[in-house]
């Protein structure tokens, strides 16, 4: 069904997603713009947020896509309606896939659960209101913000991201049972995350839980040996492209 598709995002983040997408091989040709001059948007007003994904499904628009996923979480929590109302096709944000596959994973509805993002994420209440909506009443937003620039420099493990673990987890008082990695730059942390928790919490990864929400929705059936990927970014698409090289490895 879905030849064709693109992937957005702030940044680099979103190679995260993409690396879920092409595992699949459910899709021919995948095109990924990241906003390389304005990441990160996580500190952004709502307004300018829109604005800027407005932007993409301009530049989208040469490409007669099939499907675009919205890789960035705080897109999807600010922009995905206004993005919809102009877009030529399908679009797909990571937060509802989140959600369903959280509810996959964790059906007790008396679990606690950590959601992990940008302030813009958090202060959306946009995952805290769906998991309500679901039943989920033990949940804690977390403003995560720091661990964006340390996946960026390609900081994965070691004395700072452990202080800076220690520093925002401070404010949890147990153990969660689940944590939403609500930023796609995250899962490139999974491992030391997991570890800050003792290998206790599950983590739902927006890739993964995409993947899950195309299946579940869509019944992806056709199946390509070889995806084309190509590269676009607002400014430094060389460096977005070798940071592409070690992700995606």
């Amino acid at each position: 069904m879905f030849k064709k598709i693109g992937v957005f995002d702030s940044g680099a983040g979103g190679l995260s997603v993409l690396k879920s997408l092409i595992a699949s091989c459910h899709f021919e040709h995948i095109i990924y713009y990241g906003d390389t001059a304005r990441v990160p948007y996580g500190v952004r007003s709502k307004e300018t947020i829109i604005q800027y994904s407005l932007e993409a499904i301009e530049f989208f628009r040469q490409f007669d896509l099939d499907l675009l996923v919205v890789a960035c979480n705080t897109v999807s929590a600010y922009a995905l309606d206004s993005m919809k109302k102009i877009a030529p096709f399908e679009i797909v944000g990571v937060i509802e896939p989140g959600v369903l596959a959280l509810q996959n994973k964790i059906p007790s509805k008396d679990s606690k659960i950590l959601i992990l993002g940008t302030k813009a994420t958090i202060q959306s209440h946009l995952y805290q209101n769906l998991l309500h909506q679901k039943g989920y009443q033990n949940t804690f937003g977390l403003a995560t913000g720091l661990f964006v620039p340390l996946v960026e420099e390609g900081i994965f493990k070691g004395e700072i991201l452990e202080a800076t673990m220690r520093y925002y987890f401070a404010q949890c008082q147990e153990t969660p049972d689940a944590i939403i990695l609500g930023c796609t730059h995250f899962p490139l942390i999974a491992p030391a995350l997991s570890a800050y928790f003792k290998h206790q919490s599950i983590l739902i990864h927006s890739g993964e839980a995409i993947m899950e929400y195309l299946h579940c929705f869509y019944h992806l059936k056709n199946t390509y040996a070889n995806t084309q990927i190509e590269f676009f970014a607002t400014e430094s698409k060389e460096k977005l492209e070798s940071i592409a090289k070690i992700w995606l490895a």
